[in-house]
C-alpha cells in the first residue's frame, strides 16, 4: 500500500494514539511528579436518554481486547516527539507501556441503569488515565446500539429482526460494532458479511431493486436468482408492483416445489406496508403457500414496527437499518469515566449537576417474583444485601483475561432472559418509567460526608 494516503482506519499499530491529548499531557505530569500509584476509575452512564427505561451492557470484550493489545510502537512515539510537548522521560516510559491492571465489568447482555458502574479499572494511575477515550468510545456506542436493538426486538413481539444498517452507519468500524451490539440486543443477524466472519453472526440478505431491473422482466429476475441461490431464496417484490410481484413469487415458488425446493420468503421495502403485507399474505394463502415468510423493511424503527403490528401488518421478520445503526432518536450516551479512589483515599467530583459517587463499587440486583425489584450500588467491601446477586465481576487480572472469552450467543441469551424479567412499565417503548437504583446506607453516608465537607478525598 506504499504511496497511498491513510484510509483513516484504527489499527493495532496506531490505536494507542486514539486518545484525547489531555490524557497524555496529564500522564506525563503524573510521571514527573511520581504520581503513578494504583487508582480506581469507573465508567457509568449519567442519565437515560428520553424514552429509554433501561440500557443493555455491550462493548466489554472490545475494551478487554484493546487493553491487552495496547502498545506504543516507535512511529507513534516519533509522532508524539514531533509535537514538542512531552518529556524524554515520558516518551521512554511509553516504549515499555503495558496495561497491568484489573478490570471489573458488568457482563455484556445484562440490563443496566444510569449511575451504575459498567466498568471499573484498577491500575497504576497513568495506565488507567490514558485508556479513557477508547473505553468511552466503545462502550458508549455499543451500549447505545444494543439498547436500541433491544427496543426494536421488544416492538417486534416475537418476529425476527435483522440489522440492515452497514450502508448508513457512521464508518466501517461502526458497522462492525453495530452488528455485534445489535446481536447482543436480540437481532438474529446482520447483512454485514464481515461481522459474520469476525463474530460468527448469521448473515442475511435478499436482493436489490437494481437486480430485478437488470433483467428483461421481474419474473426472469426471480427465476435466475432462485436457480442460483435456491437455499437463500428471498425475493424483493416491490420494484414495480408489489401485488404482481407476489403473484410472480407464487409462480416461482410452485416451480421450485416441483424441484423439491422451497421459496423462503419475500421482502417488501416500500408503500403501505400494512395493506400490502396483508394482501400478499392473502395471495400466498389462496395459493396454499402460507409458509412463505414476509419480510418488511424501509426506514423502520421500534415505533414504526409497533405501529405496523398494531394495525394488523403481516410480518415474520423486519430489516431495520438507518434508525438502528445510528440510534437516530437517541444518538449518544452520556457515559463518563471518573476517578473514584486512589492511594490517598476516596475521591469525588463536586461539580453542580456532575457530582460523582466515591469508591470502588459493586452493583447488586434484587429480583422478586421473577421480576427486577431494585438495584443497590454499594462499596465493593460491603456485604451482600439480602436476596441480591452481584453484577460486576472481575474480567481481567494483571492485564490479562483469564480463560476464554464468552460466546456472543451467551450474551444474547443473557439479554433475552433479563428482558423477560423487566417490570412491565420498563418494557414500554414510548413512555418513560423509572427503576429504583438505591445507594447502600454506607455509600450514602460517605457521599453525604464528602459533599458536606467539600473535600475532594476522604481516607479509606
Amino acid at each position: 500500500m506504499t504511496g497511498y494516503p491513510s484510509f483513516g482506519f484504527v489499527t493495532p499499530e496506531n490505536m494507542s494514539l486514539l486518545v484525547d491529548l489531555y490524557e497524555l499531557t496529564m500522564a506525563d505530569s503524573y510521571l514527573r511528579h511520581g504520581m503513578n500509584q494504583r487508582a480506581t476509575f469507573e465508567l457509568f452512564i449519567r442519565g437515560l436518554p428520553e424514552r429509554r427505561n433501561f440500557l443493555v451492557c455491550a462493548g466489554v470484550e472490545s475494551a478487554l481486547a484493546y487493553l491487552q493489545a495496547f502498545r506504543f510502537p516507535e512511529d507513534t512515539i516519533a509522532y508524539l516527539r514531533s509535537l514538542q510537548l512531552f518529556s524524554d522521560g515520558f516518551l521512554d516510559y511509553l516504549r515499555g507501556f503495558r496495561f497491568t491492571g484489573e478490570v471489573w465489568a458488568i457482563p455484556e447482555g445484562e440490563i443496566v441503569f444510569s449511575q451504575e458502574p459498567l466498568l471499573e479499572i484498577v491500575a497504576p494511575r497513568i495506565e488507567a488515565q490514558v485508556v479513557e477515550t477508547f473505553l468511552l468510545n466503545t462502550l458508549n456506542f455499543q451500549v447505545m446500539i444494543a439498547s436500541k436493538a433491544a427496543r426494536v426486538v421488544l416492538a417486534a413481539a416475537g418476529r425476527q429482526v435483522v440489522d440492515f444498517s452497514p450502508r448508513r452507519d457512521h464508518g466501517v468500524d461502526a458497522a462492525l460494532k453495530v452488528a455485534r451490539a445489535s446481536f447482543i440486543g436480540g437481532c438474529v443477524g446482520s447483512s454485514c458479511v464481515l461481522a459474520g466472519k469476525e463474530f460468527g453472526i448469521p448473515v442475511y440478505g435478499t436482493m436489490a431493486h437494481s437486480y430485478v431491473m437488470s433483467f428483461p422482466d421481474e419474473l426472469s429476475a426471480y427465476r435466475a436468482f432462485v436457480q442460483d441461490f435456491p437455499q437463500n431464496s428471498v425475493l424483493l417484490i416491490d420494484t414495480y408492483d408489489t401485488i404482481q410481484g407476489a403473484r410472480h413469487a407464487v409462480t416461482v415458488a410452485r416451480e421450485m416445489a416441483a424441484r423439491a425446493q422451497r421459496l423462503r420468503g419475500v421482502r417488501i421495502d416500500s408503500g403501505d406496508l400494512v395493506d400490502l403485507s396483508r394482501k400478499v399474505r392473502a395471495i400466498f394463502r389462496e395459493a396454499d403457500l402460507a409458509d412463505i415468510r414476509i419480510f418488511l423493511s424501509g426506514e423502520l424503527n421500534e415505533y414504526k414496527v409497533a405501529d405496523l403490528l398494531a394495525r394488523g401488518a403481516e410480518a415474520d421478520a423486519f430489516g431495520v437499518g438507518t434508525e438502528l445503526g445510528t440510534s437516530a432518536d437517541a444518538p449518544h450516551m452520556g457515559g463518563v469515566y471518573k476517578l473514584v479512589e486512589d492511594a490517598m483515599g476516596y475521591r469525588v467530583k463536586l461539580s453542580a449537576g456532575k457530582a460523582t459517587l466515591p469508591g470502588h463499587k459493586q452493583v447488586w440486583r434484587v429480583v422478586r417474583d421473577g421480576r427486577f425489584d431494585h438495584d443497590v450500588v454499594a462499596l465493593a467491601s460491603e456485604p451482600t444485601p439480602p436476596g441480591a446477586r452481584p453484577l460486576l465481576a472481575k474480567v481481567m487480572q494483571d492485564g490479562r483475561v483469564p480463560g476464554e472469552g464468552e460466546a456472543l450467543r451467551a450474551m444474547q441469551e443473557r439479554c433475552r432472559q433479563q428482558m423477560a424479567m423487566l417490570p412491565e412499565p420498563l418494557r414500554a417503548i414510548d413512555e418513560q418509567a423509572a427503576y429504583p437504583v438505591r445507594l447502600s446506607p454506607r455509600l450514602e453516608a460517605l457521599r453525604e460526608q464528602m459533599y458536606r465537607n467539600g473535600g475532594a478525598w476522604a481516607p479509606l
